[in-house]
């Protein structure tokens, strides 16, 4: 099997208020910049080579950022509590249909050298 992957980014802003304690950094409206991997698995094709078009990957990942990039992720539908772990499950959740061999989506958050590796629901 092989893996490939395409990468993204995005900027947007989030609040925590309700997971968090008041005074938390994080509970007030902030922002970060967000970089994300996404992971297809499978044989390459013997005719192509491919394990997938890449372009066809970027297709399908393009609306979903410009619905994340500079946007309030509590306003997005599914994202009303905007963890780094609910980011990936919501983009796997629109991502596994048109990405059969989605195997993982890696999410970091900007300069914070924090991220969160998913790799789908348990009953997947």
């Amino acid at each position: 099997m092989t893996e490939i992957f395409k990468s993204f980014t995005f900027d947007a802003a989030h609040q925590l208020a309700c997971n968090v304690p008041e005074g938390h950094r994080y509970s007030g409206v902030h922002g970060h910049s967000f970089a994300v991997e996404v992971f297809i698995k499978g044989a390459p094709d013997p005719e192509t080579g491919w394990v997938m078009d890449l372009g066809d990957v970027d297709a399908a990942i393009q609306p979903l950022r410009e619905q994340l990039d500079h946007s309030y992720l509590n306003k997005i539908v599914g994202l009303e509590v905007p963890t780094i772990e609910n980011i990936a499950g919501w983009l796997w959740a629109r991502l596994k249909g048109p990405l059969p061999g989605l195997c993982r989506i890696i999410i970091r958050r900007g300069s914070c050298n924090e991220g969160c590796i998913y790799t789908g629901p348990d009953d997947a």
